[in-house]
């Protein structure tokens, strides 16, 4: 689950979720979509993946699923991956 596509999209759109408004609000799938010029359902492939790993928690607000950063297992992966896991 940890594989990493070569073009490094969700990397970048970890990256992205830092930012000060999307780290403030969140962002929907239509959003990272346009931001990085990608089909919407590729744009949820990505999201789905980060949450399933934790990376990224989701709130909902007027029935749209907005994503946001959970440092606390950004920072636990890094700590991993530091290790030599």
């Amino acid at each position: 689950m940890l594989r990493t596509p070569t073009d490094e999209t969700r990397l970048r759109i970890l990256a992205w979720l830092k930012e000060p408004g999307p780290a403030a609000h969140g962002v929907t799938a239509d959003a990272v979509a346009e931001r990085f010029s990608m089909p919407r359902p590729v744009a949820v492939t990505h999201l789905r993946l980060l949450h399933a790993t934790g990376m990224l928690r989701t709130s909902r607000s007027a029935g749209r699923v907005h994503y946001h950063r959970d440092e606390m297992r950004i920072a636990e992966v890094a700590r991993m991956f530091e290790k030599g896991w």
